[in-house]
Order: C-alpha cells, then sequence, then structure tokens
C-alpha cells in the first residue's frame, strides 16, 4: 500500500462493514473480553484464597513470592505454543497461559491486602473475641480491597494486552485482525486491531481505577 497505513487503518475502522457479522469489530471485542474475564476469574479462584492465607498467616510466603515472580517472567507466546502442542488447537492452550499470567498480580494483591491491615486494629479485632476467619473477612480483607481490586486491574490489563494470542491458535477475538493482517501484509488492519486492543485495556483499567477508589475506606477517600 502506498498511503499512510495510520490513516488508512483509522479509514477502516470507520468502514460500516466492519462493524457487522461474526467477524464484526463488535462481535470480535465481546470474544476478546470473555477471553480476559475468563482468564482473570480462573487465576482469582487459585490466587485470591492463597493470597489470603498467606497474608494472614505468613505461611509460604517466600514460596509464594518466588513463584509469583517465576510466573512474570515466563514469555506468554511460548507458553501458548506449548500448551497448543499438549493438548491441540483450541481455547485451552491460551487459556492456560492467561491464567498463569494473571496469578502473580492477584496473588500479590491478596496477600498486601492483608499485610496492610494496621495491625492495632487486627489486635483489637482479636481481643474482642474475634475468631481468625472473621478477623480476615470482617476486618483485613475489607480494610485492603482497594489493594485485591489493584491486583485484578493489573492482571485483566495484563491479559487483555495478550489475549490477541488467543487468535495464535485459531481463536477469534480481535487478535484476529492483527494476524490476518500479518499473513496478507495488510498494515492497515493490523494497525487497527492493536488500536482496539489498546482501546479496550485502556477501558478496562479506568473501570477498575474507579472501582479501586470506590473500595478505599471512609475517611481515606480522596475529596
Amino acid at each position: 500500500m502506498n498511503g499512510n497505513p495510520y490513516l488508512e487503518a483509522f479509514a477502516w475502522l470507520g468502514d460500516p462493514t466492519h462493524w457487522s457479522g461474526p467477524s464484526g469489530i463488535p462481535m470480535r471485542t465481546l470474544e476478546h473480553l470473555g477471553y480476559t474475564v475468563l482468564g482473570v476469574a480462573v487465576a482469582a479462584l487459585i490466587a485470591i484464597p492463597l493470597g489470603l492465607f498467606v497474608g494472614h498467616t505468613g505461611i509460604g510466603k517466600g514460596i509464594a513470592v518466588t513463584a509469583a515472580g517465576a510466573a512474570r517472567a515466563l514469555p506468554t507466546l511460548g507458553l501458548v505454543t506449548l500448551f497448543a502442542l499438549m493438548v491441540g488447537i483450541g481455547l485451552t492452550a491460551p487459556m492456560l497461559a492467561f491464567v498463569i499470567l494473571a496469578i502473580p498480580s492477584l496473588l500479590a494483591g491478596a496477600s498486601s491486602a492483608v499485610e496492610s491491615a494496621d495491625p492495632a486494629t487486627v489486635d483489637a479485632a482479636r481481643a474482642q473475641g474475634m475468631t481468625e476467619w472473621q478477623i480476615l473477612t470482617r476486618v483485613e480483607v475489607p480494610l485492603g480491597m482497594p489493594l485485591i481490586v489493584g491486583g485484578f486491574r493489573g492482571a485483566t490489563v495484563q491479559v487483555v494486552a495478550t489475549a490477541m494470542l488467543a487468535a495464535y491458535v485459531g481463536n477469534g477475538g480481535l487478535g484476529r485482525y492483527i494476524f490476518l493482517g500479518l499473513g496478507s501484509q495488510d498494515y492497515p488492519q493490523m494497525i487497527a486491531g492493536s488500536v482496539l486492543v489498546i482501546a479496550l485495556a485502556l477501558v478496562l483499567d479506568l473501570a477498575l481505577l474507579l472501582t479501586q477508589r470506590l473500595t478505599l475506606p471512609r475517611g481515606t477517600r480522596p475529596a
């Protein structure tokens, strides 16, 4: 193409034919969002209880920190390729990679949330006869909720930015535009797909940022 690929990318985005049908932008965005939500949700089922346990008891903190750091260093594309060779083409391979990618942020957020609780407040609750479970659920978690939401925020942004790799093994999402454009050397389509992924990441990040501020304990919220 001889024109400016960035201008052509915005022209591609403005083409009404790209906003309808099973391959249209709304459907691909919903697919991309679905992959992100599912990956983060599965990771949360693993990481949040573990993070709360580690933060409350201190047991296994070193192991959890080391494992989370190692998971952050894993290359997502390599994981997707490896899992695809193991389980075949489909959604399972990228979803396993997304879960592994999301766990470190969620684990760090949950454990930090519990550890951030004021020790004097925790001791006062314990002196009043509250059980360890009650202290965790009624004192530590409510006080540390912004950090837990922050963990979800970090995990969501990471997963939504890499969910395009689902298209690498034959699935949908906004990554389809990028890989189809790469295969046909349609650079405006590739740029348009990248812009859509960035836009979705920014929207989700802003929504979770607002949620994080709303979960701040009363008296600590900014005016």
